[in-house]
Parts: C-alpha cells; structure tokens; sequence
C-alpha cells in the first residue's frame, strides 16, 4: 500500500530539469554598450553650452547634432528585439521622421532652400524623436536602466548646482556680467540666449521626474529637490516655465475627463495650486515678476500681445506665391523656427559657406518685434514660437507629419500620467517660444519618456516570465506527484 502512496512535491523547491544557461560572451577590451552610447550622445547636447563658454571652439555645440543620429543608427542596427509591440513602434516613428524629411525636401524645392537647411532644420524638429527611437528599438535591461536613471539625476543636480552657484556669484557676491539681469542664471546651459528658461525648464522636469521616481530616496529629499528647481525657477526669471507646466497639467486633465475620478483628483490639485500661486503673486516679493502678464489691457483682438503674439501668422502668408506655399511653406529655416529665427544669422559665417538660404520673411517678424514696446519684456509675447515655425517653414504637411511623430508617442511611448504631462509641457512651451527645438531640454525629455516605457515594459516582461515559471513549476508538481 506504502509503494503507492503519492510523494507530495513542493514546487517552489522543485528541482529545475532544464539545463544551466550559458554564460554571456565576453565583451572584447573597448567594447561601448549602445545605452552607453546613447548617454554619451545625450551628453554632447546638454554640456555643449557650458564647455563652450569654458573656451571651446563654438562648433562644440554642433557636436550632438552628429553623435545623436550615430547612436540611433547603432541602436537600430544592434538591435536583436523579437517584441512585436517594441518593433511596430519602431516602424511608426522611423515612417513619420521619413514623412517629415519628405516635406522638408518639398518644402526646399518649392522655395529653393539650401541643402544645409534641410539637414539643420530635420535635426532640430526630428532629434528628440531619434533620440527616443534609439532607446525605444533596443531592449534594456535593469543594470542598463539603473545606468540611465543615475546619470540622469546626476546631470538633473549639474544644472540645479551650477544655476545656484551662478545666482551666488551673480546675485549675492555681485559678480554679474550685466547687473539687474536675473537672464544669466542658466545652469549647464550658460551663455545663451534663452539659457535661463531652457535651464529653468530643464530643472523643474528634473524635480518633478525625481520627486515620482526616485523611490529608493527618502520623501523629504525628493521634496527639497523638487521644491529647490521650483526655487531655480523664480531666481531665473523664467515665468514662462511655470505657465507651461500650469498649462501642461490642464491638457492631461482634459484627457482624463472620461475618467470622473480621475478627472476630480487632477481638478482639485490644479485649484488648490492656483490658488496658493495667486496669493503668492500678490504677496510675495519673489512672485512680483509674474505680474508682468497681468494687464488685461494688451489682451483682446486688437491688444498689443496679441498683435505681437500673431505677427507671424500675418507676415508670413504675404510671402506665398502659389497654393504650394500653403501646404510646404517658405522653406525649411526660412520663417520663425530656430534655425531661421536665431542659427542662420548667428552661425552665418560657418553655415552660409556651405550653402544655407535665408529669407526676408524672418527679417520682417523680427521687425515687429523691434517695434513693439512689448518685445523685449517677455517671450510670453513673442510671435518666434515652435509651431508657428514648423507651420511657417513646412506648411500645413509639415505641421502634419510632426503632428502624427507627437500622436505616435503619446499614445505608444507615454505610458503614465507623468510622461504625458512632460509631453503635454512640450506643446504648451511651442505655442511660447522656441522650446521645442532647444536639444537640451528636448532631449531630456524624450529620455525620461522613453526610460518610464522602458520601465513599463520590463515590468510586463517580469510578470510574464513570473507567471510562466509559476506555471511551469505547477506542472513539474503534478508529474512528479503522479510518479
């Protein structure tokens, strides 16, 4: 009777008949991981400002415009990934940035642009993008992830502490290149024109990104981090940040209307914020700069902000000479993007050589800025912002294709409320300014973003891999225990 007694087997504890895993090959002397490269590539984007005025030649800061496409090519090319999800993503984001491409080179044809402003103008627009494809195509593992987010804090606290030391040496030892001017306080990201918002942007992503993810630190020093980037912030001046997360914040709370809990959480905080930042403009002598805005008097169909704001939009159209020019545009660098607005006439003397065209257009919107007393108070009001640039360089096409690049990530690669709300930022800094083709903080973002998806799916890859030795181990059980 004993001989057919069942022998109760714990899984758990289960010998494992499979047979041991290689071993990794070994990687030869000199060997660069892709994610390290992608690190360095990131690198060259966000120091070049601060090595530049350190004495560098100033063509450092073209560097990441060659390092970021590399490390993307090296990643699409390394990449061994069988996850179909990871691998249609793929093939969305490398179909838009070609549909992008596509217009510029129609954009340039039509209005005879220079083969140097397509290539600068696609960089500028399509960098961030290639920036997340490259860690979206590859597979990383948790040590690659833990690399990633380390070196990302670290870089996060290398602009917070510069920006505090240049407020030290500016402000309190009175050291400033241009005393009263509260502009150069600008972190990693010092001597630049818009340093200081780029710098103040970059910061406050950092603190918020650090405040939700670094679980391993204690509360209270995320919360002095987060609130110490709020602080970098209001030293620089950079009120436009604030109103760019405010605005940002609204936009995830509209995608969340169909969740009516959701929907209430979101509402309450962004009441409560508000109303706590509005007793703080009236009564806080940090605060004082954010009444800049409040004039109701410059607002309205024919108020001065907004006649400055709009000046583009009128301007350019008066250049079009065929119905052609409402679908491509002026031409790549040819109206209020970046590359028309500031790099041809500040880099002319390396770029115009090589064959870049510019356009009377942006000459013109400079002109109204010039001539209203509004111009130089606040890039709130300026009519050089992200999507009046694409749409003036690339048209309505234009427009379109970067549209579907931003619709592919947010549905596929923002897979939290917090990457949408870093996404959400993005668009409201492109109806400011020139935010969204800054590489600085661009990339910084499209690398959070594309790290929390990485997250996400290593996660998934866990819990399957768990399930799947659960069930394994279940049916190792049965059959030892029929034996």
């Amino acid at each position: 009777m004993n001989k057919h007694k069942r022998k109760i087997v714990n899984p758990k504890t289960a010998i494992d008949p499979k047979p041991p895993k290689p071993k990794p090959p070994v990687k030869p002397k000199g060997y660069v991981t892709t994610s390290t490269l992608i690190l360095v590539a990131f690198a060259t984007a966000f120091f070049s400002r601060i090595i530049d005025s350190a004495g560098a030649p100033s063509t450092i800061n073209f560097l990441h415009f060659a390092a970021v496409p590399f490390a993307c090519v090296v990643a699409l090319l390394q990449t061994r990934t069988k996850n179909p999800y990871q691998i249609s993503i793929t093939w969305m984001l490398l179909g838009g940035l070609w549909a992008l491409l596509s217009v510029m080179f129609a954009s340039a044809i039509v209005n005879e642009a220079g083969i140097i402003n397509i290539i600068f103008s696609f960089l500028l627009l399509g960098e961030p993008f290639l920036m997340l494809l490259a860690l979206v195509c590859v597979p990383l593992c948790e040590r690659s992830l833990h690399k990633f987010r380390v070196w990302l804090i670290r870089f996060g606290f290398a602009n917070l502490i510069f920006a505090y030391g240049q407020w030290v040496l500016f402000v309190i030892l009175k050291r400033h290149p241009k005393p009263g001017n509260p502009d150069y306080i600008q972190g990693v990201f010092y001597h630049s024109g818009a340093g200081h918002v780029v710098s103040a942007s970059v910061s406050m992503t950092f603190g918020l990104y650090y405040l939700v993810s670094a679980k391993s630190v204690p509360l209270w020093i995320r919360i002095v981090t987060a609130l110490a980037t709020f602080q970098h912030m209001l030293i620089a001046d950079a009120k436009q940040v604030l109103l760019a997360f405010l605005g940002g914040g609204v936009l995830l709370l509209v995608t969340k209307l169909k969740n009516v809990g959701e929907a209430i959480k979101y509402l309450s905080i962004a009441v409560l914020f508000l109303l706590v930042f509005y007793w703080c403009v009236e009564n806080v002598p940090a605060f004082g700069a954010f009444q800049t805005w409040a004039r109701p008097e410059i607002y309205g169909p024919d108020g001065e902000a907004t006649r400055l704001k709009t000046a583009a939009i009128r301007i350019v159209p008066t250049h079009y000479e065929s119905w052609l020019n409402w679908l491509f545009g002026l031409g790549p660098g040819h109206t209020v993007s970046r590359l028309g607005g500031w790099m041809l006439a500040a880099y002319w003397h390396l770029l115009g050589p090589l064959g870049a065209t510019r356009h009377v257009a942006s000459g013109e919107v400079w002109g109204a800025v010039g001539a209203s007393w509004l111009g130089n108070q606040s890039s709130m009001f300026s009519p050089l912002f992200g999507w009046a640039g694409i749409w003036g360089d690339l048209g309505w096409l234009g427009l379109g294709a970067y549209l579907y690049l931003a619709w592919v990530v947010w549905n596929y690669v923002g897979v939290d409320d917090l990457s949408r709300f870093f996404l959400s930022s993005v668009f409201i800094f492109g109806l400011i300014f020139s935010q969204m083709e800054e590489p600085g903080y661009m990339l910084f973002v499209a690398i959070m973003v594309a790290l929390r998806w990485q997250e996400t799916e290593n996660k998934k890859v866990k819990r399957r891999r768990d399930l799947m030795e659960a069930k394994r181990a279940v049916r190792l059980g049965m059959v030892q225990s029929e034996n």
